[in-house]
């Protein structure tokens, strides 16, 4: 067991919240026990099991150690103060994993027919994308794609929002250069763009079988290279003074009206 935050696999898995250590390492960490369990469940890569014995009291944390022992995934064990100090939740339940990232590659995908994506252009909060993967993940997103200077979907507040959905749902890093050419691939691909400066309402329209949905970074919107990719620029309608919503909160609107359209037989009566 290890009792000393100055060792030096402490070290390592601590430097892991720099996104230059998470770049170079292809790693990451997991914590908790949803998170850990998907990626169980997901057959992620996971290189190392992080447990502290006297914090992993539920049965089901226990049976994720087992697992662990049967695919022979080493097991370092920690106590529950060195536990604290690679943790983020306030209680810690005492499991934590490090793992392989997981990026899909864009230069080898095109969108299938009936296929339903996202892309965000310069997202720059980890929170909200972890919010963001997290309702893909409900709704059923084909893949996700993270456009330019994006944040990582690897940081752990990210890691932490997704509740387990980085596992789940595929996710991409693209350029303008290649997110083009996936949309050329992409024969039967509709995008559909956001502004809060056209008049046509996401209420309004009949959305396409096979369609992407691009938005914009938070403070800046879409960029005019990317609405020049847009078959469709819709705004979600507001009565407020407020001129924006958060962007985890607007994907998740937007997601929901096209799932709702993807889906009539499961509208609420």
């Amino acid at each position: 067991m290890i009792t000393s935050s100055a060792n030096d696999h402490i070290k390592a898995l601590r430097k892991l919240e720099q996104p230059k250590e998470r770049r170079s390492s292809g790693t990451f960490l997991a914590e908790g026990l949803k998170a850990v369990g998907q990626a169980f469940d997901s057959n992620a890569s996971i290189l190392e099991l992080l447990i502290s014995p006297d914090l992993l009291i539920s049965e089901y944390g226990r049976s994720l150690v087992e697992l662990a022992e049967k695919r022979e995934i080493p097991i370092l064990e920690l106590s529950p103060q060195v536990f604290a100090r690679l943790a983020r939740k306030d209680k810690p339940q005492g499991i934590a994993a490090l793992i392989s990232q997981n990026w899909s590659d864009i230069n080898s995908e095109s969108a299938s027919s009936g296929s339903f994506w996202l892309a965000l252009e310069s997202i720059q909060n980890p929170g909200n994308l972890g919010t963001i993967l997290r309702t893909c993940d409900a709704v059923g997103v084909s893949g996700l794609i993270l456009l330019d200077e994006s944040t990582d979907p690897y940081d752990p507040a990210a890691v932490k929002a997704s509740t387990g959905s980085i596992f789940t749902v595929p996710h991409f890093r693209a350029d303008f250069s290649n997110f083009e050419a996936f949309l050329h691939r992409s024969t039967d691909l509709m995008v559909i763009g956001t502004s809060d400066k056209v008049a046509s309402s996401a209420f309004e329209v009949t959305f396409p079988s096979t369609i992407l949905l691009l938005l914009g970074s938070e403070r800046q919107g879409l960029s005019d290279q990317y609405v020049s990719l847009c078959s469709q620029m819709l705004r979600i309608p507001m009565e407020g003074v407020c001129d924006s919503l958060n962007i985890s909160i607007a994907a998740g609107v937007l997601l929901y009206q096209i799932y709702q359209q993807r889906h009539p037989q499961r509208r609420l009566s």
